[in-house]
């Protein structure tokens, strides 16, 4: 009976020790963190400012009406008669609408999204504004203020290409464009005459010129740069520039035609 009891207590106390080994092991380690973004802010000491105007000099044709009739709610709507803007010019031979920004020159910068949103409106069977800038991740807020149905469409290559139909009331609705990209043309599937473009950036340093052709980039961190210039008729333009701690450089842009 002894042998007996000394093989079962051993046996038990192997189990027991078993057991207390197990319980034991460490817990698995949580994974760790994703690393924050480190983003980089503009010493205010050192910011520079860019100004300049695009001009056009080349010929151009006069405007063209655009015909609305085959939805009378658009024509009734936009309440004057609608002219193509693909191509303005301005007395002073300023171009509008010109997407110019900084191309290359930032990439070992990370900027922080804009938490304020960009909006383009449906007005008058037209988008407002025709040409637009975001920076990627930002909210592009699309809003209908018109009595008919749209079909937004932007065509884009490099993020995902989607298409919503927003009716007359519909509350706006929100997309966002990761990746940067320029330009992405919009359409609307419904009104064919209706176009924009947006250019998508993974920072900050862009302007569309006012109707006298005028831009600023502001805040700019002095540096080497690739400054490059989009219109929609025209194409694009680049030019290499140094720019200067704390300047406040003038660099114009012209567009000659063919």
């Amino acid at each position: 009976m002894t042998l007996i009891r000394t093989i079962v207590t051993s046996a038990l106390l192997a189990t027991l020790l078993a057991t207390g080994c197990k319980s034991a092991k460490p817990a698995p380690e949580a994974p760790a963190a994703a690393p924050q973004p480190v983003y980089f802010h503009v010493d205010p000491a050192t910011a520079a400012t860019i100004t300049g105007t695009v001009t056009y000099t080349g010929p151009h044709p006069a405007p063209t009406l655009i015909d609305m009739s085959e939805d009378p709610a658009c024509v009734a709507a936009h309440k004057t008669k609608a002219y193509d803007e693909s191509l303005l010019v301005a007395p002073n031979k300023g171009l509008a609408n010109a997407f110019v920004y900084i191309e290359k020159g930032l990439e070992a910068k990370t900027f922080e999204t804009p938490q304020t949103p960009v909006v383009i409106d449906q007005s008058g069977c037209w988008f407002h504004p025709r040409v637009l800038g975001i920076q990627t991740n930002q909210t592009l807020q699309i809003v209908n203020s018109d009595p008919v149905t749209h079909n937004i469409h932007p065509m884009a290559s490099t993020n995902r290409e989607w298409n919503h139909s927003q009716g007359p009331g519909d509350p706006p609705f929100n997309r966002r464009f990761p990746k940067p990209e320029v330009m992405i043309p919009v359409k609307c599937n419904i009104h064919g005459w209706m176009h924009a473009y947006i250019g998508v950036l993974d920072h900050p340093y862009f302007a569309v010129t006012d109707a006298k052709g005028a831009f600023t980039l502001p805040n700019l961190p002095p540096g080497n740069y690739t400054l490059t210039t989009w219109h929609e008729k025209l194409g694009v333009l680049s030019q290499s520039i140094t720019v200067s701690p704390s300047a406040r450089q003038v660099i114009d842009v012209a567009y000659k035609g063919k």
